[in-house]
């Protein structure tokens, strides 16, 4: 068999307010804080994750708490994040409970065969609710002030917006073995959306990439993204990718050890961050699963500093 991606398995962003960060995504959107730790390269900077109940692979949404000034939209960058829900009915109560909020959102209408509804959160971070009726199991978190039923499952589709098809795709397809399935009009004048699926498809698996050579430079900053990770679900596979991309003669990081998984890092010809990531061995590998986020985590090769660290972080 082919070897596969399994879907999206995270998607870390920017923000430059890491107090107002954690209670936009606990409160308003009703995430789980699943781990509270540091950037492991800069360890002057949080490492925010939010996910569900579980803390399950592909519903992990992460922050790394700069000083940064407000990203700049445009091309060479992932543009919008999918935060998957249930069904219609969902995206109609996600529309109401946003405008309590006093957070705009557009209309719920269907967006490349997905209804979905469109919002921002307060540094301009850009997310597309979309409604996934195929969704398998869920994991809602009961002490979130978000409904059981109307939880966020998890995340997908990723769009990324990029000025040339013809350099991306062949990274996507011929290394990284997703699918072209589909493609439709971006609201762009000129631009076109094309859809790559990986693994078993569906909203959870599938990226989206806007090609649109008109769009201005992106510029990275606070309510942007730092890159979008995918799913392997174990070591063997992870060193097939690190074999894979190597063959292909592709410039990486080689494995990285997170300690919660193992990573794989590299950008694919357009300039957007890749990273390939394992499923395991999890958030529970150094703290109880119904502690999770309560207490600033750190993996074993950062616990001797922790002085040091915990004093340069400002508490949430």
């Amino acid at each position: 068999m082919a070897l596969e991606l399994a879907g999206i398995h995270h998607l870390t962003a920017i923000t430059a307010q890491a107090k107002r960060n954690v209670d936009f995504y606990t409160r308003v959107l009703g995430l789980r804080l699943i781990k509270k730790t540091v950037n492991q390269d800069d360890v002057s900077a949080y490492h925010l994750f939010y996910g569900d109940a579980v803390a399950s692979p592909g519903a992990d949404l992460t922050f790394f708490d700069w000083p940064a000034a407000p990203a700049r939209r445009g091309n060479h960058e992932v543009s919008r994040t999918g935060l998957r829900v249930r069904s219609e009915a969902d995206l109609s109560w996600w529309k109401e409970h946003l405008a309590e909020q006093d957070i705009a959102s557009g209309n719920i209408k269907e967006r490349a065969g997905h209804l979905s509804l469109e919002f921002e959160d307060f540094e301009g971070q850009r997310f597309r609710l979309v409604a996934d009726p195929k969704a398998g199991e869920s994991h809602p978190w009961d002490r979130s002030p978000i409904p059981a039923e109307h939880q966020i499952l998890g995340l997908g589709p990723i769009t990324l917006a990029v000025p040339d098809l013809r350099r991306t795709a062949p990274i996507l397809t011929g290394i990284m073995n997703m699918r072209e399935v589909r493609s439709y009009p971006a609201r762009e004048k000129n631009g076109e959306i094309h859809v790559f699926e990986m693994g078993p498809g569906g909203a959870a698996a599938e990226l989206h990439v806007e090609v649109n050579p008109d769009l201005p430079q992106a510029r990275q900053g606070a309510g942007g993204v730092h890159h979008v990770a995918f799913r392997t679900p174990d070591k063997d596979e992870f060193d097939e990718w690190v074999r894979r991309t190597a063959n292909h003669g592709v410039r990486t990081s080689g494995e990285v050890e997170r300690f919660y998984f193992k990573s794989l890092y590299f950008r694919e010809p357009n300039g957007v961050l890749f990273e390939i990531a394992t499923d395991g061995p999890g958030f529970t590998a150094d703290e109880p699963l119904e502690t999770l986020g309560e207490r600033l985590a750190l993996p074993p090769f950062l616990e001797g500093r922790r002085t040091e660290i915990e004093a340069g972080l400002e508490p949430l």
